[in-house]
């Protein structure tokens, strides 16, 4: 689920990305730069078009992924935290040794005023 909504984000920002960049600017027209609007209902522009109209549905998309995408991603980083991954550890029985006495140490082999045992 977690790929499959990857890609699907992906292939929206690649979507969201070029209706933006297809569309014309606000004051694209020469009358708009002169400070000559037309007195219409939807202002200088006109109803919206295709494009506007793709560009917000592809931008609610992309918001409702990334919206998935956050949730998705939390729930992956819960459950390997170093406190779940503590208490998985200690719910785990340990296993038994068998209980050994510690070996004696080696005797020494050479004096204390042995030649080869150099100053320090």
């Amino acid at each position: 689920m977690y790929i499959f909504l990857i890609i699907i984000h992906v292939m929206v920002c690649f979507l969201m990305v070029g209706a933006i960049l297809l569309q014309s600017g606000k004051g694209a027209e020469i009358g708009a730069s002169f400070g000559g609007s037309s007195q219409t209902v939807f202002g200088s522009r006109g109803p919206a078009n295709f494009l506007s109209k793709f560009t917000v549905a592809v931008a609610t998309i992309f918001m409702l992924t990334s919206l998935g995408l956050a949730i998705l991603a939390k729930e992956r980083a819960f459950s390997s935290t170093v406190i779940d991954l503590n208490k998985k550890e200690t719910s785990q029985p340990a296993p038994e040794t068998p209980a050994t006495t510690p070996a004696a140490p080696a005797a020494e082999t050479h004096k204390p005023d042995d030649a080869s045992s150099g100053k320090h």
